[in-house]
Protein backbone atom coordinates (compact mmCIF):
# COMPACT_ATOMS: atom_id res chain seq x y z
CA UNK A 1 0.00 0.00 0.00
CA UNK A 2 1.38 3.48 -0.82
CA UNK A 3 2.41 5.33 2.34
CA UNK A 4 -0.09 7.83 3.76
CA UNK A 5 2.59 9.87 5.50
CA UNK A 6 5.27 11.37 3.27
CA UNK A 7 8.70 12.51 4.32
CA UNK A 8 9.56 16.21 3.98
CA UNK A 9 11.82 15.31 1.07
CA UNK A 10 9.04 13.49 -0.81
CA UNK A 11 6.58 16.32 -0.19
CA UNK A 12 9.09 18.79 -1.61
CA UNK A 13 9.98 16.59 -4.59
CA UNK A 14 6.38 16.00 -5.66
CA UNK A 15 5.42 19.55 -4.70
CA UNK A 16 8.13 21.05 -6.87
CA UNK A 17 7.00 18.94 -9.79
CA UNK A 18 3.39 20.04 -9.25
CA UNK A 19 4.51 23.69 -9.10
CA UNK A 20 6.37 23.18 -12.38
CA UNK A 21 3.12 21.92 -13.92
CA UNK A 22 1.26 24.96 -12.58
CA UNK A 23 3.92 27.29 -13.97
CA UNK A 24 3.88 25.58 -17.37
CA UNK A 25 0.08 25.64 -17.53
CA UNK A 26 -0.18 29.34 -16.71
CA UNK A 27 2.71 30.60 -18.82
CA UNK A 28 2.22 28.44 -21.91
CA UNK A 29 -1.51 29.15 -22.30
CA UNK A 30 -1.10 31.95 -24.88
CA UNK A 31 0.71 29.53 -27.20
CA UNK A 32 -1.96 26.84 -26.92
CA UNK A 33 -5.47 26.60 -28.36
CA UNK A 34 -8.06 28.49 -26.33
CA UNK A 35 -10.25 25.40 -26.41
CA UNK A 36 -9.76 21.85 -27.57
CA UNK A 37 -12.51 19.23 -27.19
CA UNK A 38 -11.60 16.11 -25.29
CA UNK A 39 -11.18 13.32 -27.89
CA UNK A 40 -13.91 10.69 -27.89
CA UNK A 41 -11.35 7.92 -27.47
CA UNK A 42 -10.06 9.54 -24.28
CA UNK A 43 -13.53 10.11 -22.80
CA UNK A 44 -14.44 6.49 -23.54
CA UNK A 45 -11.25 5.30 -21.87
CA UNK A 46 -11.81 7.52 -18.82
CA UNK A 47 -15.33 6.22 -18.31
CA UNK A 48 -14.33 2.60 -18.87
CA UNK A 49 -11.32 2.60 -16.55
CA UNK A 50 -12.21 1.00 -13.19
CA UNK A 51 -11.07 2.23 -9.81
CA UNK A 52 -7.45 1.02 -9.46
CA UNK A 53 -7.06 -2.11 -7.36
CA UNK A 54 -3.53 -1.10 -6.41
CA UNK A 55 -2.35 2.43 -5.81
CA UNK A 56 -0.25 4.43 -8.28
CA UNK A 57 2.78 6.53 -7.52
CA UNK A 58 2.52 10.30 -7.29
CA UNK A 59 4.67 10.56 -10.40
CA UNK A 60 2.36 8.28 -12.37
CA UNK A 61 -0.62 10.41 -11.31
CA UNK A 62 1.11 13.62 -12.38
CA UNK A 63 2.00 11.94 -15.66
CA UNK A 64 -1.69 11.18 -16.17
CA UNK A 65 -2.55 14.82 -15.43
CA UNK A 66 -0.04 15.97 -18.02
CA UNK A 67 -1.33 13.54 -20.62
CA UNK A 68 -5.10 13.35 -20.03
CA UNK A 69 -6.20 16.54 -18.25
CA UNK A 70 -3.93 19.53 -18.80
CA UNK A 71 -4.26 19.56 -22.63
CA UNK A 72 -8.06 20.00 -22.43
CA UNK A 73 -8.84 22.94 -20.11
CA UNK A 74 -12.08 24.88 -19.92
CA UNK A 75 -10.20 27.74 -21.56
CA UNK A 76 -10.82 30.61 -19.15
CA UNK A 77 -7.12 31.08 -18.37
CA UNK A 78 -6.35 31.98 -21.99
CA UNK A 79 -6.04 35.67 -22.99
CA UNK A 80 -8.54 35.12 -25.84
CA UNK A 81 -11.28 33.51 -23.77
CA UNK A 82 -14.28 35.84 -23.34
CA UNK A 83 -17.18 33.47 -22.76
CA UNK A 84 -19.60 33.52 -19.82
CA UNK A 85 -18.17 35.12 -16.62
CA UNK A 86 -15.14 32.94 -15.95
CA UNK A 87 -11.92 34.70 -15.07
CA UNK A 88 -8.39 33.31 -14.97
CA UNK A 89 -7.17 32.51 -11.45
CA UNK A 90 -4.73 34.83 -9.75
CA UNK A 91 -1.56 32.82 -8.93
CA UNK A 92 -1.65 33.98 -5.30
CA UNK A 93 -5.09 32.40 -5.02
CA UNK A 94 -3.83 29.12 -6.46
CA UNK A 95 -1.16 28.82 -3.80
CA UNK A 96 -3.49 29.97 -1.04
CA UNK A 97 -5.91 27.23 -2.11
CA UNK A 98 -3.12 24.68 -1.73
CA UNK A 99 -2.27 26.00 1.74
CA UNK A 100 -5.93 25.81 2.73
CA UNK A 101 -6.04 22.19 1.55
CA UNK A 102 -2.95 21.42 3.60
CA UNK A 103 -4.61 22.77 6.75
CA UNK A 104 -7.95 21.15 5.74
CA UNK A 105 -10.13 22.63 8.51
CA UNK A 106 -13.89 22.45 8.70
CA UNK A 107 -14.88 26.08 9.02
CA UNK A 108 -18.19 25.51 10.76
CA UNK A 109 -17.01 27.31 13.86
CA UNK A 110 -14.63 27.20 16.75
CA UNK A 111 -11.65 29.34 17.68
CA UNK A 112 -9.08 28.66 14.96
CA UNK A 113 -7.47 30.84 12.31
CA UNK A 114 -9.77 29.87 9.42
CA UNK A 115 -12.83 31.18 11.27
CA UNK A 116 -11.24 34.54 11.94
CA UNK A 117 -9.89 34.89 8.40
CA UNK A 118 -13.39 34.37 7.02
CA UNK A 119 -14.76 36.92 9.46
CA UNK A 120 -12.04 39.38 8.42
CA UNK A 121 -12.91 38.89 4.74
CA UNK A 122 -16.58 39.49 5.55
CA UNK A 123 -15.67 42.77 7.27
CA UNK A 124 -13.74 43.85 4.18
CA UNK A 125 -16.71 43.17 1.93
CA UNK A 126 -19.02 45.07 4.25
CA UNK A 127 -16.80 48.07 3.64
CA UNK A 128 -16.78 47.60 -0.14
CA UNK A 129 -20.57 47.17 -0.33
CA UNK A 130 -21.49 49.81 2.25
CA UNK A 131 -23.05 47.35 4.72
CA UNK A 132 -23.02 48.04 8.45
CA UNK A 133 -20.78 46.07 10.81
CA UNK A 134 -23.93 44.64 12.40
CA UNK A 135 -24.71 42.75 9.18
CA UNK A 136 -23.59 39.16 8.59
CA UNK A 137 -22.44 37.09 5.67
CA UNK A 138 -20.83 33.86 4.58
CA UNK A 139 -18.51 32.58 1.93
CA UNK A 140 -20.38 29.99 -0.12
CA UNK A 141 -19.80 28.04 -3.32
CA UNK A 142 -21.21 30.73 -5.60
CA UNK A 143 -24.18 32.93 -6.44
CA UNK A 144 -26.57 29.97 -6.64
CA UNK A 145 -25.88 29.04 -3.01
CA UNK A 146 -25.87 32.73 -2.07
CA UNK A 147 -29.32 33.17 -3.63
CA UNK A 148 -30.77 30.17 -1.81
CA UNK A 149 -29.31 31.45 1.45
CA UNK A 150 -30.52 35.03 1.02
CA UNK A 151 -34.01 34.11 -0.19
CA UNK A 152 -34.38 31.61 2.66
CA UNK A 153 -33.85 34.50 5.06
CA UNK A 154 -36.31 36.62 3.09
CA UNK A 155 -38.84 33.77 3.36
CA UNK A 156 -38.23 33.54 7.11
CA UNK A 157 -38.82 37.28 7.56
CA UNK A 158 -41.97 37.23 5.45
CA UNK A 159 -43.41 34.25 7.32
CA UNK A 160 -42.67 35.78 10.73
CA UNK A 161 -44.58 38.84 9.56
CA UNK A 162 -47.47 36.56 8.60
CA UNK A 163 -47.41 34.90 12.02
CA UNK A 164 -46.18 31.59 10.63
CA UNK A 165 -43.24 29.40 11.70
CA UNK A 166 -41.92 28.23 8.34
CA UNK A 167 -39.24 26.05 9.94
CA UNK A 168 -41.85 24.10 11.89
CA UNK A 169 -44.82 23.91 9.54
CA UNK A 170 -43.40 24.71 6.11
CA UNK A 171 -44.44 27.40 3.67
CA UNK A 172 -47.83 28.72 4.80
CA UNK A 173 -50.85 28.58 2.55
CA UNK A 174 -53.44 29.78 5.09
CA UNK A 175 -52.94 32.79 7.34
CA UNK A 176 -54.05 33.24 10.97
CA UNK A 177 -57.23 34.92 9.72
CA UNK A 178 -58.13 31.89 7.59
CA UNK A 179 -57.37 33.59 4.28
CA UNK A 180 -55.20 31.96 1.64
CA UNK A 181 -51.60 33.14 1.51
CA UNK A 182 -49.51 33.34 -1.65
CA UNK A 183 -45.83 34.15 -1.21
CA UNK A 184 -44.46 35.99 -4.24
CA UNK A 185 -41.01 36.91 -5.54
CA UNK A 186 -40.21 39.39 -8.31
CA UNK A 187 -37.43 39.72 -10.87
CA UNK A 188 -37.00 40.77 -14.47
CA UNK A 189 -36.63 38.36 -17.38
CA UNK A 190 -32.90 39.20 -17.31
CA UNK A 191 -32.50 37.68 -13.84
CA UNK A 192 -30.28 34.63 -13.49
CA UNK A 193 -31.80 31.15 -13.52
CA UNK A 194 -30.38 30.46 -10.06
CA UNK A 195 -33.17 32.57 -8.58
CA UNK A 196 -35.85 30.36 -10.07
CA UNK A 197 -34.02 27.33 -8.71
CA UNK A 198 -33.90 28.95 -5.29
CA UNK A 199 -37.62 29.78 -5.36
CA UNK A 200 -38.43 26.21 -6.33
CA UNK A 201 -36.15 24.66 -3.69
CA UNK A 202 -37.64 26.91 -1.00
CA UNK A 203 -41.11 25.60 -1.72
CA UNK A 204 -42.42 28.86 -3.19
CA UNK A 205 -42.75 27.49 -6.74
CA UNK A 206 -41.84 29.29 -9.93
CA UNK A 207 -45.53 30.02 -10.63
CA UNK A 208 -45.12 32.56 -7.84
CA UNK A 209 -42.08 34.19 -9.40
CA UNK A 210 -43.41 37.34 -11.05
CA UNK A 211 -41.58 38.83 -14.03
CA UNK A 212 -41.26 42.61 -13.97
CA UNK A 213 -41.06 44.37 -17.36
CA UNK A 214 -37.80 45.95 -18.51
CA UNK A 215 -36.95 49.01 -20.57
CA UNK A 216 -35.08 49.09 -23.89
CA UNK A 217 -31.79 48.69 -21.99
CA UNK A 218 -33.15 45.53 -20.30
CA UNK A 219 -33.32 47.20 -16.87
CA UNK A 220 -36.19 46.60 -14.48
CA UNK A 221 -38.79 49.39 -14.59
CA UNK A 222 -39.46 50.60 -11.01
CA UNK A 223 -42.92 51.97 -11.79
CA UNK A 224 -43.97 48.58 -13.16
CA UNK A 225 -42.64 46.88 -10.03
CA UNK A 226 -44.53 49.39 -7.89
CA UNK A 227 -47.79 48.72 -9.75
CA UNK A 228 -47.36 44.94 -9.45
CA UNK A 229 -46.66 45.10 -5.72
CA UNK A 230 -49.63 47.41 -5.15
CA UNK A 231 -51.97 45.11 -7.07
CA UNK A 232 -50.69 41.93 -5.41
CA UNK A 233 -50.94 43.38 -1.91
CA UNK A 234 -54.46 44.57 -2.63
CA UNK A 235 -55.34 41.03 -3.76
CA UNK A 236 -54.13 39.62 -0.44
CA UNK A 237 -50.84 38.14 -1.68
CA UNK A 238 -47.65 38.28 0.39
CA UNK A 239 -44.69 39.71 -1.60
CA UNK A 240 -41.59 38.05 -0.18
CA UNK A 241 -38.64 39.47 -2.12
CA UNK A 242 -37.62 41.57 -5.10
CA UNK A 243 -34.48 40.42 -6.94
CA UNK A 244 -32.64 43.24 -8.71
CA UNK A 245 -29.60 42.98 -10.97
CA UNK A 246 -26.30 44.77 -10.47
CA UNK A 247 -24.83 43.55 -13.74
CA UNK A 248 -26.75 40.92 -15.69
CA UNK A 249 -24.78 38.09 -17.27
CA UNK A 250 -26.54 38.70 -20.59
CA UNK A 251 -25.60 42.32 -21.30
CA UNK A 252 -24.14 43.77 -18.09
CA UNK A 253 -27.31 45.77 -17.43
CA UNK A 254 -27.64 47.41 -14.01
CA UNK A 255 -31.16 47.89 -12.72
CA UNK A 256 -32.02 51.33 -11.24
CA UNK A 257 -31.20 50.14 -7.74
CA UNK A 258 -32.00 53.35 -5.89
CA UNK A 259 -35.50 53.61 -7.33
CA UNK A 260 -36.13 49.91 -6.77
CA UNK A 261 -34.99 50.25 -3.15
CA UNK A 262 -37.49 53.10 -2.74
CA UNK A 263 -40.30 50.89 -4.04
CA UNK A 264 -39.32 48.01 -1.76
CA UNK A 265 -39.10 50.30 1.27
CA UNK A 266 -42.52 51.76 0.53
CA UNK A 267 -44.11 48.30 0.41
CA UNK A 268 -41.98 46.69 3.13
CA UNK A 269 -40.54 44.03 0.77
CA UNK A 270 -37.09 42.41 1.02
CA UNK A 271 -34.63 43.58 -1.65
CA UNK A 272 -32.01 41.09 -2.84
CA UNK A 273 -29.37 42.36 -5.26
CA UNK A 274 -27.65 39.89 -7.57
CA UNK A 275 -24.22 41.48 -7.86
CA UNK A 276 -22.41 38.19 -8.46
CA UNK A 277 -20.68 39.57 -11.55
CA UNK A 278 -21.02 43.34 -11.38
CA UNK A 279 -20.29 44.32 -7.77
CA UNK A 280 -16.50 44.77 -8.12
CA UNK A 281 -17.15 47.53 -10.69
CA UNK A 282 -18.15 49.66 -7.70
CA UNK A 283 -14.40 50.33 -7.51
CA UNK A 284 -14.40 51.88 -11.00
CA UNK A 285 -15.02 55.49 -11.95
CA UNK A 286 -17.82 54.87 -14.45
CA UNK A 287 -19.91 52.44 -12.44
CA UNK A 288 -19.47 53.53 -8.85
CA UNK A 289 -22.57 55.74 -8.94
CA UNK A 290 -25.02 53.14 -10.30
CA UNK A 291 -23.68 50.48 -7.90
CA UNK A 292 -23.52 52.47 -4.64
CA UNK A 293 -27.23 51.78 -3.89
CA UNK A 294 -26.26 48.14 -3.30
CA UNK A 295 -25.83 49.39 0.27
CA UNK A 296 -29.62 49.74 0.52
CA UNK A 297 -30.26 46.05 -0.19
CA UNK A 298 -31.36 43.57 2.47
CA UNK A 299 -29.11 40.94 0.91
CA UNK A 300 -26.43 40.76 -1.77
CA UNK A 301 -24.75 37.97 -3.74
CA UNK A 302 -21.21 38.49 -5.02
CA UNK A 303 -18.77 36.01 -6.57
CA UNK A 304 -15.08 36.68 -5.86
CA UNK A 305 -14.37 33.85 -8.30
CA UNK A 306 -15.73 36.03 -11.10
CA UNK A 307 -14.37 39.58 -11.30
CA UNK A 308 -11.96 39.32 -8.39
CA UNK A 309 -10.03 36.50 -10.10
CA UNK A 310 -10.14 34.11 -7.14
CA UNK A 311 -10.02 30.37 -8.00
CA UNK A 312 -13.38 28.59 -8.01
CA UNK A 313 -15.25 28.19 -5.76
CA UNK A 314 -15.65 31.43 -3.85
CA UNK A 315 -19.05 33.05 -3.54
CA UNK A 316 -20.34 35.53 -0.98
CA UNK A 317 -23.74 36.27 0.53
CA UNK A 318 -24.23 39.33 2.72
CA UNK A 319 -27.37 39.83 4.85
CA UNK A 320 -28.23 43.10 6.58
CA UNK A 321 -30.38 41.47 9.29
CA UNK A 322 -27.88 39.17 11.04
CA UNK A 323 -30.42 38.01 13.64
CA UNK A 324 -32.90 36.84 11.01
CA UNK A 325 -30.09 35.09 9.14
CA UNK A 326 -29.19 33.17 12.29
CA UNK A 327 -32.83 32.40 13.10
CA UNK A 328 -33.28 30.97 9.60
CA UNK A 329 -30.53 28.37 9.89
CA UNK A 330 -29.34 27.86 13.45
CA UNK A 331 -30.02 24.49 15.04
CA UNK A 332 -27.91 25.14 18.12
CA UNK A 333 -30.06 25.34 21.27
CA UNK A 334 -30.01 28.82 22.81
CA UNK A 335 -28.41 27.57 26.05
CA UNK A 336 -25.20 26.55 24.26
CA UNK A 337 -24.94 29.38 21.75
CA UNK A 338 -21.44 30.85 21.91
CA UNK A 339 -22.05 34.57 21.64
CA UNK A 340 -19.02 35.77 23.56
CA UNK A 341 -16.60 32.89 24.20
CA UNK A 342 -13.98 34.27 21.83
CA UNK A 343 -10.99 33.23 23.90
CA UNK A 344 -12.15 29.69 24.61
CA UNK A 345 -12.46 26.61 22.45
CA UNK A 346 -15.84 27.49 20.96
CA UNK A 347 -14.99 30.96 19.69
CA UNK A 348 -17.63 33.37 18.32
CA UNK A 349 -21.07 32.25 17.09
CA UNK A 350 -20.54 29.40 14.67
CA UNK A 351 -20.62 30.27 10.98
CA UNK A 352 -22.69 27.14 10.34
CA UNK A 353 -25.54 28.82 12.25
CA UNK A 354 -25.89 31.36 9.43
CA UNK A 355 -26.25 29.03 6.44
CA UNK A 356 -27.13 25.51 5.30
CA UNK A 357 -23.58 24.07 5.27
CA UNK A 358 -22.24 22.37 8.38
CA UNK A 359 -18.99 21.16 6.82
CA UNK A 360 -17.50 24.29 5.30
CA UNK A 361 -14.14 24.48 3.45
CA UNK A 362 -11.49 27.11 4.05
CA UNK A 363 -12.64 29.25 1.10
CA UNK A 364 -11.59 32.44 2.82
CA UNK A 365 -7.83 31.91 2.53
CA UNK A 366 -7.66 32.37 -1.25
CA UNK A 367 -10.02 35.37 -1.08
CA UNK A 368 -8.02 36.86 1.78
CA UNK A 369 -4.73 36.32 -0.04
CA UNK A 370 -5.98 37.86 -3.29
CA UNK A 371 -7.46 40.89 -1.54
CA UNK A 372 -4.23 41.44 0.38
CA UNK A 373 -2.14 40.94 -2.77
CA UNK A 374 -4.04 43.34 -5.05
CA UNK A 375 -5.58 45.76 -2.57
CA UNK A 376 -8.25 48.24 -3.58
CA UNK A 377 -5.93 50.09 -5.97
CA UNK A 378 -4.79 46.92 -7.69
CA UNK A 379 -8.31 45.64 -8.17
CA UNK A 380 -9.44 49.01 -9.46
CA UNK A 381 -6.69 48.93 -12.10
CA UNK A 382 -7.53 45.37 -13.18
CA UNK A 383 -11.25 46.11 -13.46
CA UNK A 384 -10.60 49.34 -15.35
CA UNK A 385 -8.39 47.31 -17.72
CA UNK A 386 -11.26 44.92 -18.48
CA UNK A 387 -13.72 47.80 -18.91
CA UNK A 388 -11.31 49.51 -21.29
CA UNK A 389 -10.99 46.36 -23.41
CA UNK A 390 -14.78 46.07 -23.57
CA UNK A 391 -15.03 49.68 -24.78
CA UNK A 392 -12.34 48.94 -27.38
CA UNK A 393 -14.22 45.88 -28.63
CA UNK A 394 -17.48 47.84 -28.80
CA UNK A 395 -15.81 50.59 -30.82
CA UNK A 396 -14.26 48.08 -33.22
CA UNK A 397 -17.68 46.52 -33.76
CA UNK A 398 -19.24 49.95 -34.44
CA UNK A 399 -16.66 50.59 -37.14
CA UNK A 400 -17.18 47.29 -38.99
CA UNK A 401 -19.99 47.42 -41.57
CA UNK A 402 -20.83 43.70 -41.28
CA UNK A 403 -21.21 43.79 -37.48
CA UNK A 404 -24.00 45.17 -35.33
CA UNK A 405 -23.52 46.22 -31.69
CA UNK A 406 -26.10 45.74 -28.95
CA UNK A 407 -26.45 49.02 -27.11
CA UNK A 408 -26.19 50.20 -24.44
CA UNK A 409 -23.03 48.23 -23.84
CA UNK A 410 -22.76 47.45 -20.13
CA UNK A 411 -19.84 46.72 -17.78
CA UNK A 412 -17.32 44.42 -19.49
CA UNK A 413 -19.88 42.59 -21.66
CA UNK A 414 -20.18 43.29 -25.38
CA UNK A 415 -22.98 41.72 -27.43
CA UNK A 416 -22.89 41.93 -31.21
CA UNK A 417 -23.74 39.93 -34.29
CA UNK A 418 -22.63 39.39 -37.85
CA UNK A 419 -25.03 41.12 -40.27
CA UNK A 420 -23.73 40.99 -43.86
CA UNK A 421 -25.68 43.25 -46.18
CA UNK A 422 -26.86 40.28 -48.26
CA UNK A 423 -28.73 38.77 -45.28
CA UNK A 424 -30.17 41.83 -43.59
CA UNK A 425 -33.86 41.40 -42.95
CA UNK A 426 -33.61 37.60 -42.94
CA UNK A 427 -33.41 36.97 -39.19
CA UNK A 428 -33.49 33.18 -39.41
CA UNK A 429 -30.51 33.03 -41.73
CA UNK A 430 -28.67 35.62 -39.63
CA UNK A 431 -29.25 33.47 -36.54
CA UNK A 432 -27.90 30.41 -38.36
CA UNK A 433 -24.89 32.37 -39.62
CA UNK A 434 -24.00 33.61 -36.14
CA UNK A 435 -24.40 30.16 -34.60
CA UNK A 436 -22.15 28.63 -37.24
CA UNK A 437 -19.56 31.38 -36.96
CA UNK A 438 -19.45 30.96 -33.20
CA UNK A 439 -18.99 27.22 -33.43
CA UNK A 440 -16.26 27.60 -36.05
CA UNK A 441 -14.46 30.14 -33.87
CA UNK A 442 -14.64 27.96 -30.77
CA UNK A 443 -13.41 24.84 -32.58
CA UNK A 444 -10.60 26.77 -34.27
CA UNK A 445 -8.91 27.16 -30.88
CA UNK A 446 -8.01 30.76 -31.75
CA UNK A 447 -10.74 32.50 -29.76
CA UNK A 448 -13.74 31.74 -27.59
CA UNK A 449 -16.97 33.71 -27.22
CA UNK A 450 -20.42 32.64 -26.10
CA UNK A 451 -23.86 33.52 -27.44
CA UNK A 452 -27.15 34.71 -26.04
CA UNK A 453 -30.70 35.52 -27.11
CA UNK A 454 -31.76 39.17 -27.16
CA UNK A 455 -35.19 40.19 -28.41
CA UNK A 456 -35.61 36.67 -29.74
CA UNK A 457 -32.48 36.74 -31.90
CA UNK A 458 -29.01 35.16 -31.62
CA UNK A 459 -26.21 37.51 -30.57
CA UNK A 460 -22.54 36.81 -29.98
CA UNK A 461 -21.39 37.72 -26.50
CA UNK A 462 -17.97 38.62 -25.12
CA UNK A 463 -17.45 38.98 -21.38
CA UNK A 464 -14.00 40.32 -20.59
CA UNK A 465 -12.87 39.50 -17.05
CA UNK A 466 -9.34 38.68 -18.10
CA UNK A 467 -6.32 40.78 -17.05
CA UNK A 468 -4.14 38.74 -19.40
CA UNK A 469 -6.03 40.01 -22.45
CA UNK A 470 -4.80 42.89 -24.60
CA UNK A 471 -6.26 45.01 -27.39
CA UNK A 472 -4.22 42.88 -29.80
CA UNK A 473 -6.01 39.78 -28.48
CA UNK A 474 -9.40 41.45 -28.95
CA UNK A 475 -8.53 42.43 -32.51
CA UNK A 476 -7.22 38.94 -33.26
CA UNK A 477 -10.44 37.30 -32.06
CA UNK A 478 -12.49 39.68 -34.22
CA UNK A 479 -10.31 38.75 -37.18
CA UNK A 480 -10.76 35.04 -36.51
CA UNK A 481 -14.50 35.57 -36.15
CA UNK A 482 -14.56 37.15 -39.57
CA UNK A 483 -12.83 34.09 -41.04
CA UNK A 484 -15.22 31.81 -39.15
CA UNK A 485 -18.19 33.71 -40.52
CA UNK A 486 -16.82 33.40 -44.06
CA UNK A 487 -16.50 29.65 -43.64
Amino acid sequence: MPPFTWSPEEIRRVGYRAVDLVAAHLTQLPDRPVFRPVPEALTADLLATPLPQHGESADAILDRFTREIDPYPFGNGHPRFYAWVNSPPAPIGIFADALAAAMNPSVAGGNHAAVWIERQVLEWFKGVLGFAQSSMGLLVSGASAASITALAVARQVACVRLGSDVRATGVPTIGPDGRAIRLLAYRSAEGHACHQKAIELLGIGHANLRIVPTDAALRMIPSELDAMLTADLSAGAAPMAVIANAGTVNTGAIDPLDAIADVCARHGVWLHVDAAYGAPAILSTDYRGPLLPIARADSVALDPHKWLYVPVDAGLVMIKDAASMRNTFSLVPPYIRTDGDIHGVQGPPWLSEYGPEQTRPFRALKVWAAMRYFGIDGYRALIEHDLSLARHLAQQVREMPDLELWEPQGLSIVCFRIVPASLRGDDNRLDALNRDALRNLQLSGRGFLSSTILNGRVWLRACIVNPRATEADIDAVLGELGKAGSR
